[in-house]
This record gives structure tokens, C-alpha cells and sequence, in this order.
């Protein structure tokens, strides 16, 4: 999966904490991604400053998810997302709707206090629905339930 972004640390730091995942390190024991890409031949002019010094894709250490690269690109974010993420953790309608709550407010907590941006409260008891519509830093939308 690629996410289009401004600042790809950034948001490889604040996805690590979102998804529990680690940086990707780049292959073969080289010490940098931009490294590992010079040495298979990715020209000079492909490579801004900056580019592959720091991960830039992120990995589900048990191996289960998708692989996420961030990558750098000039323009803004101009419109809402049309794919967007949905993390689950309140553990379904099996728990409680109380718990399901609180888990998702402590998970929301952690991530406004790595800079999203809460845009929605989506408290519906009636239907037994507890879910959360953020903002990474840099305004892609996403749920957390």
C-alpha cells in the first residue's frame, strides 16, 4: 500500500504508533534505504535530499499486514480520502459496549497526543456503535472502532 504524503517520517512515526508496526530496514544489511537504492542503480536525480536516509514504509512485525510506504510527493492533499483505514480496537461487538468505548478513547488519546486530529465522535448506543473519524498530521482520514 502507498500513502502520497509531504513528509514521510512524519508519518512513518505516527503510523508505527496508529498500527503497532515497525520501520521496514532496508535489505541486505545496507544502513540506509538511500544506500540500497544508489547501489541498484537509482539515478542521482531521483533521489531528493533526504530520500531513503530515514525509513520511509513501515511493516506489521508478525507479518500479517500490509506493507506501507509512504512516499514523498510536491503537492498537498487536496480532498478527502477515498480509500481510508479503519483500526479495530474495541473487539467487536462481542465486548461490551462500555469497553469497546474505552478502548477506542485510550487509543484515540495516544494517537491526538502523536498528532492526529479528532473530526468526528460517532457515539450511536441505539445501535450499540462507538467509533472515532481522525486526521493524521497530515489530513488523511481514518477510523478508529
Amino acid at each position: 500500500m502507498t500513502i502520497d504524503c509531504a513528509d514521510p517520517v512524519r508519518l512513518v512515526s505516527f503510523w508505527v504508533e496508529a498500527l503497532d508496526y515497525v520501520p521496514q530496514p532496508p535489505p541486505g544489511g545496507h544502513a540506509t534505504w538511500r544506500g540500497y537504492w544508489q547501489e541498484m542503480g537509482v539515478p542521482p536525480e531521483e533521489l531528493p535530499e533526504g530520500a531513503g536516509d530515514t525509513p520511509e514504509s513501515i511493516v506489521d512485525p508478525e507479518g500479517r499486514g500490509p506493507r506501507i510506504w509512504f512516499q514523498q510527493v510536491p503537492e498537498p492533499k487536496t480532498v478527502k480520502n477515498r480509500v481510508h483505514l479503519d483500526l479495530e480496537v474495541g473487539g467487536g461487538r462481542e465486548v461490551p459496549l462500555p469497553e469497546r468505548t474505552r478502548r477506542v478513547t485510550v487509543k484515540v488519546e495516544r494517537l491526538v497526543a502523536a498528532g492526529a486530529t479528532v473530526l468526528q465522535v460517532l457515539d450511536r448506543p441505539e445501535m450499540d456503535y462507538y467509533a472515532v473519524v481522525l486526521q493524521d498530521p497530515e489530513d488523511n482520514e481514518f477510523c478508529v472502532g
